[in-house]
């Protein structure tokens, strides 16, 4: 059986999909894998904010039409880049297990986020992080930066940048950790909602694809990550905006954490909650739809505390300045 994978053509794209080629190979002998590299929208747009040609699903639509016109079976996805909401006749047919979700503040020198000196300049593109380190740090800038990871890392030792903010698994998953960072709590800094897994889509009822796919699938990260995504979803948000949420299982799995923030661009005005359920007793399927409600209910909770406010001023000023 050839198997063709649909991906990105940026380097940690295609360590993602060569990582998952390899492991669908190890466990089904005589697969052949064809990889078809996509260039998105928002791999295209270097001189725009990505919130000014749409925002959400820009590292994603390409893909998601070379699976409907038949010309790849199947695509792999950072998961935090998928928009909540798929398109018609496609799904998310394995979730594997998840790298650490947290985020890294990468220096040239290993400074923490409070040896920062004051009004230095942090690279961040993201609206999230932006928030959540000015609440901490009021006296930081931070400046949107785009490119992948190896040029953000390139401009951070050109001196661009006194630090740089990047996910934990990037950097892993591109053996890139000898670079010298600091990894930042839950507690510190919540991750985008599915940060660190990664999302593989196929088409709806594609029986032989979710036969190859069935050894990667991991219960445990399709659970927390269903529950982030609902919240997500909720809220119609995206990664381009303060949106937060990470959701984690402890007690050897018997008890669901989830961790929400919705905030001010500027850390301001921070919205959190949180929310652990016991699900010990429960079968998968039951544990997921505790999960999608409990994603549910934090979502409705904030918005009644004016979740919905910070969101709207997130967006205007996404397309004003840059941030994603």
């Amino acid at each position: 059986m050839k198997l063709r994978i649909a991906t990105r053509k940026s380097p940690l794209a295609l360590a993602q999909s060569r990582w998952v080629a390899k492991e669908l190979i190890r466990h089904n002998p005589g697969l052949e894998v064809e990889e078809l590299h996509i260039v998105t929208m928002g791999d295209r747009i270097q001189d725009r904010p990505l919130s000014e040609v749409g925002g959400k699903g820009l590292f994603v639509t390409e893909i998601e039409e070379a699976l409907m016109r038949g010309e790849a079976d199947l695509a792999v996805h950072s998961m935090k880049d998928v928009p909540a909401e798929l398109a018609d006749g496609l799904h998310i047919a394995c979730i594997p297990m998840r790298e650490d979700a947290r985020d890294v503040l990468v220096t040239s020198d290993g400074a923490s986020l409070d040896d920062l000196e004051a009004f230095c300049k942090v690279g961040t593109s993201s609206l999230r992080r932006k928030a959540q380190l000015s609440a901490r740090r009021n006296d930081i800038i931070c400046e949107p930066v785009r490119g992948n990871v190896e040029t953000r890392l390139r401009k951070l030792a050109e001196g661009q940048y006194r630090a740089i903010v990047l996910a934990l698994a990037g950097l892993r998953r591109l053996g890139l950790t000898h670079h010298q960072h600091r990894v930042l709590s839950v507690e510190e800094c919540v991750p985008a909602v599915g940060q660190g897994a990664l999302g593989l889509e196929a088409r709806v009822g594609d029986q032989s694809i979710l036969d190859v796919l069935r050894h990667l699938e991991h219960a445990e990260t399709r659970v927390t990550v269903e529950a982030e995504r609902a919240f997500l979803g909720r809220l119609h948000g995206g990664c381009q905006l303060p949106i937060a949420a990470h959701a984690q299982l402890s007690h050897n799995g018997t008890r669901l954490r989830i961790d929400a923030l919705v905030g001010s661009p500027d850390g301001q005005e921070l919205i959190s909650t949180g929310s652990d359920r016991y699900i010990g007793e429960l079968s998968h399927a039951d544990k997921l739809k505790v999960a999608i409600d409990v994603g549910l209910e934090i979502a409705d909770h904030m918005l009644e505390k004016g979740a919905g406010r910070l969101i709207d001023a997130a967006r205007n000023l996404a397309g004003e300045r840059g941030w994603k």
